[in-house]
């Protein structure tokens, strides 16, 4: 049974004591939300860029990322930065007359208004409350619990995984069970709207195949996030797999294409700066062959 169909979408509600630039913000996310969607059946479970890149790393059957995925943690975190910058919440601050690289410059609050996403709203306060501001590669270790400064421990997110596997449950694509691994327990979530789940994949295969427009200053900035953020958390070939060899091979040039932009230049002709330096920081850091823990199964 496809559960996902019967749900109902909760808009997001102004509350009474925002200012009116925050209303504003909200109307303008609220406006954008209902374009972006315009498109697409009204009964169809909208998932955000990290239940997105979650769902394509999970195991359907299993329920459970692979043990081997040593990116998906910090990806995790690389989507949550960017899922704000979409929603209008945080930017990084303008290259300036010195002409700043992207990984120097800092990620800055623009609304603290809440998003309604408590993994978002998490993420967005320990941004509104630090002082002075920090780069991305800062926030995604932060967030990650990848730091040596022990003050800096207070603003991990912890167990993200389990957090974004608890909402797709609640939105019905996922499911909840326990497994026994001789040594322990496990708690899973095995897919149960096969819907959902080849929805997403056809929209990334769509993306590099019949609907590849050749130019990431065209491309839909959400859809060129998740390319991006799933390579980066080493899930984007899960999509891929199903293709015959051909498409395959289509597929992953294209990807490449877009790995191997020159950023920096991409960011200079002012499309979506924020969106795109966040992910050139993201894949700096993979690039520099880091290695990455994985603080929450």
């Amino acid at each position: 049974m496809n559960r996902g169909e019967g749900l109902i979408q909760r808009r997001n509600v102004v509350p009474r004591d925002v200012t009116s630039a925050q209303k504003d913000n909200y109307n303008a996310e609220e406006k954008g939300n209902e374009e972006e969607n315009s498109d697409n059946d009204s009964k169809e479970t909208r998932l955000t860029l990290m239940e997105e890149v979650l769902l394509l790393g999970l195991k359907d059957k299993e329920g459970y990322t692979s043990f081997w995925n040593d990116c998906i943690s910090s990806g995790l975190r690389g989507c949550i930065l960017i899922e704000l910058g979409l929603r209008g919440r945080v930017e990084l601050e303008k290259a300036g007359m010195r002409r700043k690289s992207l990984l120097s410059r800092k990620v800055i609050l623009k609304s603290d208004t809440p998003t309604g996403d408590v993994l978002l709203d998490e993420a967005l306060k320990h941004v509104r409350d630090t002082n002075p501001p920090e780069t991305v590669q800062s926030w995604i270790e932060y967030l990650s619990g990848e730091t040596w400064n022990p003050l800096k421990l207070r603003y991990q997110l912890k167990n993200v995984r389990e957090r974004l596997a608890k909402n797709l449950v609640e939105k019905g694509v996922l499911t909840t069970e326990k497994q026994n691994f001789l040594l322990f327990d496990m708690t899973t979530h095995p897919l149960t709207d096969n819907t959902a789940k080849t929805r997403l994949v056809k929209k990334v295969q769509e993306a590099v195949l019949s609907k590849w427009v050749n130019d990431p200053q065209r491309m839909d900035k959400r859809l060129l996030s998740l390319l991006l953020l799933a390579h980066a958390s080493d899930v984007l070939e899960n999509a891929f797999a199903p293709l015959n060899d051909d498409d395959y091979e289509l597929a992953m040039k294209r990807v490449r294409e877009l790995v191997d932009l020159d950023l920096e230049a991409e960011s200079a002709k002012g499309f979506l700066p924020s969106l795109i330096e966040f992910v050139a920081q993201r894949f700096w850091r993979l690039n520099k062959n880091d290695s990455l823990s994985d603080p929450d199964s």
